[in-house]
């Protein structure tokens, strides 16, 4: 086996830990994940989502991400992102190698993969793999008119399971992100039911605490306790409801100004040893960066203040939960 594929699974064996082995019990026994009061600890790895740095090219963008003070790119790899599908053979190892001089090693990229069979989600995937890459979010489904949702949870289950298969051999972890809408996942309870048709280790959730709120309401810690098993990754982000041409709506924050509960998110993670990489996105205003806008309307430092608060924030937030 390739060493360095060998390496990404030991490495990933390590960081989705949680999610993998927090398996719901079997009937019968012990529910000692529930009553456990052991918490974990450590630092987050951080990745900046680069959907909001799309106003700069691969050096500049790298050089700033270093600057700030983040692990790492969450790199988008998908139409209209800085890396566009097609190109992904050439452009990607560009964007690594831009990364990589600024002491950034890849690890996470949003991608609109799902389908095997597509033959540019392989190629992806593929270069992806060889590059380095450990986690990526898949692409959104949706639930047709045309059949139940029992029967489309059934289908998104082999789908799934056949992806894992190919993640396996290529030693990546596919993430599918839940997130608010009509799009599978918005009701979080939904993700189980198609994740379990998977062998749950390569194939997961990328968890969205802002968009869990949203649909969940002061429910979504039990949507966290049902998706927890499958947690790969996570996003962070905060919004409020506010009146947006008189109808009330999602608006969103920077971190710490909305309604997400972080103290009690954090303390929940630790709670349940959930450490896996994280993804911070700005969706609030920021000139068009927080759109992925190739110009922007505010001057770049703005952007970059903005980012570095939302990280510090992040970072202390994580520290202080218990």
């Amino acid at each position: 086996m390739n060493k360095k594929i060998q390496h990404r699974r030991d490495f990933i064996k390590k960081t989705t830990l949680a999610g993998s082995a927090l398996l719901l019990p079997t009937v019968g026994l012990p529910v000692t994940f529930e009553t456990s009061t052991e918490k974990l600890g450590g630092d987050l790895q951080v990745f900046l989502f680069s959907k909001h740095l799309q106003f700069l090219n691969y050096n500049d963008m790298s050089e700033a991400t270093a600057e700030l003070g983040f692990d790492g790119l969450d790199l988008t790899v998908r139409p209209k992102g800085h890396v566009e599908p097609e190109h992904v053979t050439d452009d990607l190892p560009k964007a690594v190698a831009a990364m990589k001089k600024y002491g950034i090693n890849p690890g996470m990229m949003t991608t609109n993969v799902w389908e095997v069979k597509n033959v540019e989600n392989k190629t992806v995937l593929e270069i992806a793999s060889k590059l380095g890459f450990t986690h990526y979010r898949t692409g959104w489904l949706k639930y047709p008119e045309d059949a139940t949702i029992a029967e489309s949870q059934a289908i998104y289950g082999q789908q799934a399971a056949e992806l894992e298969v190919l993640n396996k051999n290529l030693g990546l972890i596919g993430c599918y992100q839940n997130h608010a809408g009509n799009h599978v996942g918005a009701p979080i309870w939904d993700l189980p039911p198609i994740l379990s048709a998977t062998n749950n280790e390569y194939m997961g959730c990328q968890y969205d605490i802002r968009h869990a709120v949203v649909e969940g309401g002061s429910s979504w810690e039990l949507g966290l306790r049902q998706i927890r098993p499958f947690i790969k990754s996570i996003v962070i982000k905060d919004f409020k409801w506010g009146k947006v041409d008189g109808k009330w709506k999602p608006v969103n924050t920077p971190l710490g100004e909305g309604m997400v509960d972080f103290n009690r998110y954090f303390s929940l993670l630790k709670k349940y040893q959930i450490n896996v990489p994280v993804s911070l996105h700005l969706e609030y205003d920021l000139g068009g960066a927080e759109h992925g806008a190739s110009k922007i309307t505010i001057d770049r430092t703005q952007v970059l203040n903005a980012m570095k608060k939302d990280l510090a924030f992040l970072r202390n937030a994580w520290d202080k939960a218990e």
